[in-house]
């Protein structure tokens, strides 16, 4: 039974990052909403309390019975889930006091298991507009800022804590050494869950789970869904069918370097291309809502023209990972809903088929651990995400071939020159593994593309005036995705990349750089 450790989300719009910085110290662990919370039974060896956007002061304020938890197993409440213990265990929290948000420097006070081999004073990072006046009686502080003195406290007589900082966020300084006190001192958990863990006992459920079924598979080229379709090759072999559909969108040469690609893995890839049908459906159209649903409904109809070739499959296999679920979710009245659930949507009720999901517990940087573990190519395993109506959504307006054409090519070029600048004598973490350094832009770069924008603009090449288009670059640094930052790239980078797009791609005369974060904007324009 592997050992893990529950987190109760309260709407935080960090609380995957407590789960993914657990992971980080192979820590196996869920993440459910306050209010479904799962039977705590022996496997699990702790629960965290996430912060939240409410007060606990509200009169609707998210709950939690802790009757079966508090006392029974460890227990960390972090921002809201520390100010919930302590209102709810006799102490006061208060709302015109001390307010805090962004950096403040965490004082220890008294010895704890939990500031084990934390340095006597550190930077944390605080979000709070309430704070603790009183502890539950019996209860001491261990931490203190300049402003907030109850900003870590513990219960007497058990493992119950509560932090008014968020240790999970990169942010404070010694987070994780927090955190690993907590998951692997406090609550005994064993660091077990890794790559090899993992393929172990996923392969072994899915046997158990599809038998002697026939299993498709729509690949995309991007590591989720090749590592889900490497694992399932592992547990079915030869009763896997993956499909490639080309919707005429994808970057230029990618159908053909796609499958090429795979032509090694041993994985039984069919190619649909259905290139004419999208473009031609989408002429004319140039609302962005309207692009995603025709892309959306034409890659249906494509793929299930090829998959009812396919004599008696059973499951429909999806690339879905731990975010799409957390997303698709939600917590009424509290945390929005971020996604609506993608992949092949409709076709397992057409088809009669099952689901399988063999990453939908992992988060994107373990799928990429778990890729590297099945020794698959790293130019798969380190590929950039790539939306999924391609680059329809890269440009602003209708869709055609001509603008297509420009946008491939300007592209190629950034892309081709991202991964040829060599990086690694620079400080830049790889986005693929941020452990390691890396060695080229590509490797540090969560993702990169440019976009082709409506409008054009007055230049001049060589003796004549021009009036021709403008294109972005957009490339960000992120964990995740759901947030990111704008790429610092080094200037004569930029500087070459501009002055190769305007002199080899005819139409562009204007190149340039976004550097809007996420939030406010996001990393795709439409």
């Amino acid at each position: 039974m592997t050992d893990r450790i529950i987190i109760l989300d309260f709407g935080s719009q960090v609380t995957q990052l407590i789960g993914r910085r657990l992971r980080e110290l192979n820590v196996y662990c869920e993440i459910f909403p306050f209010d479904k919370c799962p039977r705590i039974d022996g496997s699990v060896r702790g629960v965290i309390l996430s912060g939240s956007p409410c007060s606990v002061r509200d009169a609707d304020a998210p709950d939690v019975d802790l009757g079966g938890i508090k006392g029974n197993v460890p227990l960390l409440g972090i921002c809201y889930g520390a100010q919930l213990l302590a209102s709810k265990y006799g102490g006061e929290v208060e709302g015109s006091l001390a307010k805090e948000y962004g950096r403040a420097m965490l004082t220890l006070i008294a010895p704890s298991p939990l500031f084990e081999g934390v340095k006597s004073r550190s930077q944390v990072w605080m979000s709070h507009g309430d704070t603790i006046a009183a502890l539950p009686e019996g209860a001491s502080v261990l931490a203190s800022t300049d402003d907030v003195v109850f900003a870590a406290f513990k219960f007497p007589g058990e493992e119950t804590y509560g932090v008014q900082f968020h240790p999970e966020v990169y942010h404070t300084e010694e987070g994780l050494k927090m955190l690993s006190n907590f998951a692997l001192g406090i609550c005994g958990c064993r660091a077990d869950w890794t790559p090899a863990s993992f393929i172990e006992t996923t392969v072994a459920s899915l046997r158990e789970q599809i038998g002697d079924d026939k299993v498709i598979l729509g690949l995309s080229g991007g590591v989720d869904s090749t590592v889900a379709a490497v694992l399932l090759n592992k547990a079915v072999g030869s009763n896997l069918t993956c499909i490639f559909v080309n919707n005429g969108l994808l970057r230029k040469f990618e159908y053909d370097t796609v499958l090429e690609s795979y032509k090694d893995m041993g994985l039984n890839v069919i190619g649909a291309d259905a290139s004419e049908a999208f473009l031609s459906a989408l002429a004319g159209v140039t609302d962005p809502e309207v692009k995603r649903k025709t892309i959306g409904r034409l890659f249906v109809e494509t793929f299930e023209k090829y998959a009812r070739k396919i004599e008696n499959a059973r499951w429909l296999a999806q690339g879905t990972i731990y975010p799409d679920v957390i997303e698709s979710a939600g917590i009424p009245g509290i945390a929005s809903k971020i996604k609506s659930h993608h992949n092949v949507g409709g076709l397992p009720e057409k088809m009669n088929l099952k689901i399988v999901e063999p990453l939908r517990m992992l988060f994107k940087d373990e799928v990429r651990r778990v890729g590297r573990a099945l020794g698959i190519k790293d130019e798969l395993v380190g590929r950039h995400p790539f939306p999924g109506p391609s680059l329809a959504i890269r440009i602003i307006g209708d869709v055609t071939p001509e603008k297509l054409h420009i946008l491939r090519e300007a592209d190629d070029i950034f892309i081709k020159a991202l991964k040829a600048y060599d990086c690694s004598s620079m400080d830049f973490p790889s986005s693929s593994d941020p452990s390691r350094k890396a060695v080229n832009l590509y490797d540090a770069t969560w993702q990169a593309g440019v976009i082709l924008l409506p409008i054009k603009s007055v230049g001049v090449m060589g003796d004549e005036r021009t009036y021709k288009n403008a294109v972005a670059l957009r490339a960000v640094a992120s964990t995740d995705a759901m947030t990111a930052d704008w790429f610092r790239f080094p200037y004569d980078f930029l500087a070459r990349v501009s002055d190769d797009i305007i002199n080899k791609v005819p139409g562009v005369n204007r190149v340039v750089y976004d550097i809007s974060s996420k939030p406010p904007s996001t990393i795709e324009w439409e």
